[in-house]
């Protein structure tokens, strides 16, 4: 049985290297949009379906459950069907499971659907840094900053795009449905682009799909502690930016575009940040300046979101952009062979959004006990400061 191994890619294949960097780029973006169309589109859903604030969260919450479940279903698919088709699998189920969103208005199919696509992005995203770990090893840090922009830039087009979308359509189902023309195009081009990638011979890490998993790794727990709460934080700010900002006195377009500009500004930071930093092994000081930052702009927003709105946006964006990038860097920097990558990255996708799940739930929960978002956000910035326990043991053991 194959295992994940590092292909020769002799000097004359450089020129493949574009497409092929493209193609990882487009797969990326297709991973956030199913989840970032909800929150412009929040209001909406919550009266038509009869929702609490709790049961929008519900939305987020699903797909991210699934995504935790489902990851080593990934290992499983890796395995079976190499990285080119496992990722193409992951990529189908996505588009298919969007599509369905649009034939109908009800939270059963609603929540379906997202659990759905939830399994499709756990399959794409498990296996992609074992792909960025074959095919660009050389080049992780910065391959690593390619496709989380595309994570970043699907989700700001998504959260600009849909309540737009869902006026001009007048069906926010409909707008939520769109999406699967993305997933559809990324997986033709992923096809496309099969021989740049050269990843035909790659499969994925060998043995069951939980089993196989390093859990007597002290390793393989930081990451995974690390990357459940980067999701958390990452997932709350996808659900309730845009209602948190509504709830201080912006406009639904208004905090919709404010959640636009906030990944936006987090896609640029993750291709600054890495370039920054360089290729080194030793992430931690990355790691905890954006933590910092990110913090920072949790607290800011708890405190004072109608005042100086914009500083917010800015240190949450840079901070928490920069992170996302440095954590999925992780499993890649602190592992020895793409098998090892693989296996990282399974189990932190597998814990970590199982567990990171809960966080937009909770907030949820929060905002109706309490009438507002000033201690659920609160607790999110001192949940960022806690990260700096797990970066602190980020140091990698030859």
């Amino acid at each position: 049985m194959t295992t994940l191994r590092d292909p020769a890619h002799p000097a004359k294949d450089r020129a493949a290297l574009p497409l092929a960097a493209l193609a990882l780029f487009v797969a990326a973006a297709n991973l956030r949009p199913a989840i970032a169309a909800v929150s412009p589109l929040a209001d909406r859903i919550r009266i038509d379906l009869g929702l609490s604030a709790t049961g929008i969260a519900l939305l987020t919450t699903v797909p991210t459950l699934a995504m935790g479940l489902c990851a080593p279903l990934a290992a499983a698919a890796g395995r079976r069907w190499g990285l080119q088709h496992g990722v193409l699998t992951g990529l189908g189920v996505v588009g298919i499971a969007t599509a369905a969103r649009g034939f109908g208005d009800t939270a059963g199919l609603q929540l379906s659907c997202a659990a759905v696509v939830g399994a499709g992005i756990a399959i794409a995203q498990t296996l992609l840094p074992a792909v960025v770990k074959s095919r660009f090893a050389d080049r992780a840090g910065l391959v690593t900053g390619i496709y989380t922009a595309g994570l970043g830039l699907g989700g700001a087009v998504a959260a600009g795009v849909s309540a737009p979308l869902a006026d001009a359509l007048n069906s926010w189902p409909g707008a939520l449905a769109s999406w699967s023309v993305l997933a559809f195009a990324g997986a033709i081009l992923w096809t496309v682009a099969r021989s740049a990638l050269a990843l035909d011979t790659v499969s994925g890490p060998q043995g069951p799909a939980t089993t196989g998993l390093p859990w007597r790794s002290g390793t393989a727990w930081l990451i995974t502690l690390l990357a459940a709460g980067n999701s958390a934080l990452y997932y709350c700010e996808l659900a309730w930016l845009a209602p948190l900002l509504h709830d201080s006195g912006y406009p639904d377009s208004t905090a919709g575009l404010l959640l636009t500009a906030l990944i936006s500004i987090q896609v640029l930071a993750m291709l600054a940040v890495p370039a920054l930093l360089g290729e080194r092994r030793d992430q931690r000081l990355g790691l905890v300046l954006t933590v910092m930052l990110t913090a920072l702009g949790f607290a800011g927003l708890a405190l004072g979101p109608g005042t100086a709105t914009w500083l917010w946006i800015i240190a949450l964006g840079i901070g928490h952009g920069g992170l996302f990038t440095l954590v999925l860097t992780v499993p890649v920097s602190m592992s020895r062979t793409v098998t090892e990558a693989g296996q990282y990255s399974a189990m932190a996708f597998f814990l970590g959004y199982a567990a990171a799940a809960a966080a937009p739930i909770l907030v949820g929960v929060l905002r109706d006990g309490t009438g507002d978002f000033r201690l659920a956000f609160s607790l999110l910035a001192a949940g960022t400061i806690l990260l700096l326990i797990p970066v602190a043991g980020m140091v990698r053991r030859d």
